[in-house]
């Protein structure tokens, strides 16, 4: 009996420890504590999985986690727990994430903090090219419009006349000119119709008695002048004073007088490019002869073409290109 009774007492008290070790306030084994932390990893996979929209079905329960950490996992496995969980149907084995996985994606932030260096620089490298293409058209249609400023005809004077060679006087209007008697200056003057000679058979017949045989009409001579005349002034004088026929109008375009004939030799009489037309120092002005003023020592030669100034070489006068 007494037997009976101790081991009904040892059952029961074995009973009790076996309770008190399952329900009790004991300190909980590693595996216990690693199941727990199983479930919480799990649990926030489960959140992590439904913030990203996933629908993950609990497989076991944590009592069957904990039993099967505690007969196969030893404590250092207790990490990879998740490992043995399949989530739901749909998602693969390389779409299941650790725990310490699931944490990741918002502790990230280097990842985007090394892409924008990397953005930051292309777009520099973007704004290079641009600024480059803005400067070069400030530099080069610069340079092109100071070529065509170049090229541009030299602009003419309200008179239409071109610019006036280097070293040659230029024109004075007859308005603005002051003539001092008190000062005589000397001038060497000529008038020849010489080159009608050579176009005689373009030559108006009619006027075969007023073309002297040499074709000089007045010779080279010395003429007196006063300060501020011009060639035009000496002309219309000496024609006068040898009662040599002239005839001339005034064109205002020109400010100038124009001589249409001397010794009834008129422009047009020896074909249509023929006419009067006159040099000083042997350069043929590009302008009238009422704007030419004289100087002590001119020589003054009126000379008749009959090619528009190519038989006398003053073509360029008369708005022809110099060879």
């Amino acid at each position: 009996m007494n037997k009976k009774k101790w081991l009904t007492a040892i059952l029961i008290i074995g009973v009790l420890a076996i309770a008190f070790f399952w329900g009790g306030n004991y300190q909980k084994s590693p595996n216990k504590v690693a199941s727990n932390n199983v479930e919480s990893q799990v649990v926030e996979s489960d959140n992590t999985a439904s913030n990203q929209n996933v629908d993950v079905e609990p497989t076991a329960s944590s009592d069957a986690v904990t039993t099967e950490i505690a007969t196969s996992a030893t404590p250092s496995e207790s990490a990879k727990p998740v490992e043995t969980v399949t989530p739901t149907e749909e998602a693969t084995p390389s779409e299941t994430a650790t725990a310490t996985e699931a944490v990741k994606p918002t502790a990230t932030p280097k990842p985007d903090s090394k892409a924008q260096p990397t953005a930051t620089p292309k777009a520099a490298k973007t704004s290079v090219p641009e600024t480059k293409a803005t400067a070069k058209p400030v530099i080069k249609p610069d340079s092109k419009v100071a070529t065509t400023e170049t090229k541009q005809e030299p602009k003419k004077d309200k008179f239409l006349t071109d610019p006036v060679p280097s070293g040659k006087p230029k024109p004075v209007e007859w308005q603005d000119a002051t003539v001092d008697k008190k000062k005589q200056l000397t001038a060497t003057l000529s008038v020849s119709a010489a080159t009608i000679l050579d176009n005689m058979d373009i030559f108006n017949e009619d006027k075969l008695e007023v073309l002297p045989a040499d074709g000089i009409i007045y010779k080279a001579q010395k003429v007196t002048f006063y300060e501020g005349e011009s060639v035009f002034d000496v002309l219309l004088r000496e024609m006068k004073k040898n009662k040599i026929h002239m005839e001339f109008s005034m064109t205002p375009i020109y400010n100038s007088n124009y001589i249409e004939g001397i010794n009834n030799l008129y422009e047009f009489d020896a074909g249509e490019l023929s006419g009067w037309m006159y040099k000083v120092n042997g350069w043929f002005p590009n302008y009238g002869s009422s704007r030419y003023v004289l100087k002590d020592g001119d020589v003054i030669d009126w000379v008749y073409t009959c090619d528009l100034g190519r038989d006398v070489g003053g073509y360029v006068a008369t708005g022809g290109a110099q060879k």
